[in-house]
């Protein structure tokens, strides 16, 4: 290869002009240079330089497709040629086939580097054919790769690359390939080609039976055999299973799945059970019946009390069901430092009653525990995960006096009190002090346990503290005394006061005045002045104000003239790809207004392209332009929506609005399927909240089935 010419090729390319993940891809050349030359770790930066550039996370760019043959090229001469085949298959994963976007000019541009490809598949070297059959099957172009990589089969005997093979046609020809994997799952055969084989019969749709079970759970644990695979997507095989047969969601593939990760978790190998207990977790996390069907592993789990915190996770996530694993978690928590911890925060979500004289006994060094006690960590409504208890009532009052009081624990313990309400009553004077070190989370903490001979006393402390404490306070510390007197005083002045234009506060201050309705007349002039300039560009926290300032003045003077505008500025300038929620809010506050937001229809009816704001424009449309929705076609983009946990919460609020006459039979039958299917309907999110929200979803698509029918 002439380098000086290729170069010379390479930088004519307008480089410059061309875009990657962090902008101009000027330094591509540079990258490509060092792949070139004599240093080893100049070249491994370069490639990793590339990975982060090119192919970001999987993303591809201009740019990306332009370096494609010249990687290929390089490839070609043997410089860094594994490393630059894996990057190639990256780049064509990351593409796409049709279309003339910059992914469908990737996948095309290594598609026209087969030659080179499909002619390594037959390199000496091991590391080449893996690399090589992985790129060749990342292209797609199955008419091209199938014949080859078949061919290379029938001669190939290194088990890792007959592992990648299976792989390779499995991704390209799933049925074909799973045909062909069950005669390699056999004990004859290497655990890395059973293990290939087992996954490529899963991807192609077959029955999981006997001999599945058997290959699968012979080869626990399973990971390391696919540690030399270049398909990161199934490098946790168990998982990988178990995910793919629930996710066929028939009664049968949930059998095979719960019975092979009961038989898993219950293995004699500790390396096996983690595999499982890791299996467990997803399935958790994907199936509605999880908890139940896993309940009766827990005694296995359990059984060699040192091995427990391995699996905190999964207990934690079959709550109740975890009841026999009580004792070890009580005593694992009355140990010492951070395990003790640990143990007890499980032990909040299995049994709460246990952990409350726990927690309470060593309050100050239990932060996860605490976290869990107020409902931080599992994603529920805050304060509600450990029960009222009086030792615990008493820790709290003590730490509510410690010198060492973080800010972050005092939010905590107020949390925790306020969810007790008046049977925190005791706590009054600790937190009435505490206050000023929390001013944000303490006034609703006294609000809420606050006794009526202590309102009048509370009330002059929290008045002080909205007109002269910490600023990033009063508004806490004004809604805190209406809550207490209905004195909407404090509030207006302390509204008033954070209604300066760009402001952090401008949001929750409008907000508050929406809520003070027409009492809030005297704030319009401040609530106009603090809208954004509508003439140069406006970011997301400046939108999100303008929706609440405009929802402001429509309920304080039911005028819709300055509202409507307002909103319309809004839709007009939020990008919906990264502004979704600034839309759904503007959306639902065009729908509070009624009729009188007609002129925002068209503007709405334009977000219906992006199925994320369906439901909260149908719902907008359903109040302001009635007429202008088909029944059965709305209810049918709202059950979709719903479905896909596209603002599934909106979608079936909406659904119930549109009442029962725009449902047909099937959209009854899908809306009954939502609530009691066995498949999660909200399956994303922070992991601990995943379950008790889709729960909440659960019950409010019963609710919206049975007033719909």
């Amino acid at each position: 290869m002439d380098l000086t010419r290729f170069f010379a090729e390479v930088d004519a390319q307008p480089w410059a002009d061309l875009r990657h993940a962090y902008g101009s891809a000027a330094d591509v050349p540079g990258h490509l240079r060092a792949l070139a030359g004599e240093s080893e770790e100049a070249a491994s930066e370069a490639i990793s330089e590339l990975y982060g550039s090119i192919l970001h996370q999987g993303s591809v760019y201009g740019a990306t497709a332009r370096a494609v043959p010249c990687l290929a090229r390089l490839a070609g001469a043997g410089y860094r040629t594994e490393d630059l085949l894996v990057l190639l298959g990256g780049i064509a994963e990351g593409g796409a086939d049709d279309g003339d976007s910059d992914e469908a000019a990737c996948r095309a541009a290594v598609v026209g580097q087969l030659p080179l490809i499909l002619a390594t598949v037959d390199a000496e070297d091991p590391g080449l054919r893996r690399a090589a059959v992985w790129a060749a099957a990342m292209t797609g172009a199955a008419d091209r790769v199938l014949p080859v990589l078949r061919l290379r089969g029938r001669t190939e005997t290194d088990p890792l690359v007959r592992a990648e093979l299976l792989g390779a046609t499995a991704h390209l020809d799933p049925p074909g390939a799973a045909a062909e994997a069950t005669g390699a799952i056999g004990a004859d055969e290497p655990g890395e080609v059973r293990i290939a084989a087992l996954l490529a019969c899963v991807d192609g749709g077959l029955p999981w039976g006997p001999a599945h079970h058997g290959a699968m759970l012979s080869l626990l644990p399973a990971n390391v055999l696919v540690e030399g695979r270049l398909d990161l997507e199934r490098n946790e095989p168990l998982q990988y299973v178990v995910e793919a047969l629930l996710l066929r969601d028939t009664a049968a593939d949930r059998d095979a799945a719960y019975t092979l990760l009961d038989a898993a978790l219950r293995s004699a190998v500790p390396e096996a059970r983690e595999e499982a207990t890791w299996a467990a977790e997803t399935a958790c996390l994907l199936s509605r019946s999880a908890p139940e069907r896993l309940a009766g592993a827990v005694e296995a789990l359990i059984a060699d009390p040192a091995a427990v915190p391995e699996a905190y996770a999964l207990l934690a996530k079959l709550g109740a069901r975890s009841e026999p694993a009580v004792p070890v978690l009580a005593r694992l928590a009355a140990g010492e430092g951070d395990p003790a911890d640990r143990a007890l925060e499980v032990l909040v979500a299995v049994a709460p009653d246990r952990a409350a004289p726990l927690l309470a006994r060593d309050l100050g060094r239990r932060p996860r525990a605490l976290g869990a006690a107020c409902g931080l960590l599992n994603g529920g409504t805050a304060g509600t995960s450990l029960p009222y208890d009086p030792a615990l009532l008493d820790a709290i009052r003590t730490r509510l006096g410690a010198e060492d009081l973080g800010a972050d624990e005092t939010i905590r313990l107020a949390l925790l009190l306020g969810a007790w309400g008046s049977r925190a009553s005791a706590a009054l004077p600790e937190l009435r002090s505490a206050l000023p070190g929390s001013p944000r989370a303490v006034p609703k903490a006294l609000a809420a346990i606050c006794p009526p001979e202590h309102r009048e006393a509370t009330a002059e402390l929290l008045t002080a503290a909205a007109r002269t404490g910490p600023v990033d306070g009063r508004l806490a510390a004004a809604t805190a005394v209406r809550e207490l007197t209905g004195d909407t005083g404090p509030l207006l002045v302390a509204v008033a006061d954070r209604l300066a234009p760009g402001g952090p506060a401008v949001r929750e201050a409008a907000r508050l005045a929406a809520e003070l309705g027409p009492a809030a007349l005297g704030l319009v002039p401040a609530l106009r002045s603090a809208l954004s300039d509508s003439e140069g560009a406006r970011n997301s926290p400046q939108l999100d104000a303008d929706v609440e300032i405009a929802s402001a003045l429509w309920r304080i003077t039911g005028d819709p003239e300055e509202a409507v505008p307002v909103l319309a500025g809004v839709l007009a300038a939020a990008e919906p790809t990264w502004l979704r929620r600034t839309l759904g809010r503007a959306a639902r506050a065009a729908g509070r207004i009624g009729d009188a937001a007609r002129p925002l229809v068209p503007a709405l009816e334009g977000l219906l392209a992006d199925r994320v704001q369906i439901p909260s424009v149908l719902l907008a449309l359903r109040t302001i332009a009635p007429e202008s929705l088909d029944g059965p076609r709305t209810a049918e983009l709202l059950l979709g929506a719903a479905e896909q946990d596209d603002d599934a919460v909106t979608a079936l609020e909406a659904l119930v609005a549109l009442g029962p006459a725009a449902l047909t039979a099937d959209h009854h039958r899908r809306l009954t399927a939502l609530a009691e299917r066995d498949l999660r309907v909200r399956a994303s999110g922070v992991e601990p909240g995943i379950a008790p929200a889709d729960e909440r979803l659960r019950e409010q698509a019963r609710e919206a089935a049975r007033r719909l029918t």
